[in-house]
């Protein structure tokens, strides 16, 4: 019988697949900014980034680099 941990995207798939999630990473950060107002905190910018990106990846979970674009955000980084 064959082991499952054999089973794994190629190479090219796999750049793919990285490459898809981070223009969906850089979507959301592009449309959070532009609806983003001084004044704005970084957990209201961390909480549009997660509505925006949660449905768009299996398992997603919030970790520190949506946090770091939050913040980047807000200080008007990406404007």
């Amino acid at each position: 019988m064959a082991d499952l941990t054999d089973v794994v995207w190629n190479d090219e798939a796999r750049d793919k697949i990285l490459t898809d999630a981070d223009r969906v990473l850089q979507e959301a950060v592009r449309d959070v900014a532009a609806e983003t107002g001084e004044g704005d905190s970084w957990e209201d910018a961390f909480a549009a980034l997660n509505e925006r990106l949660k449905g768009r990846f299996i398992d997603y979970e919030p970790g520190p680099d949506v946090r770091k674009y939050a913040e980047a955000i807000v200080r008007g980084d990406y404007r």
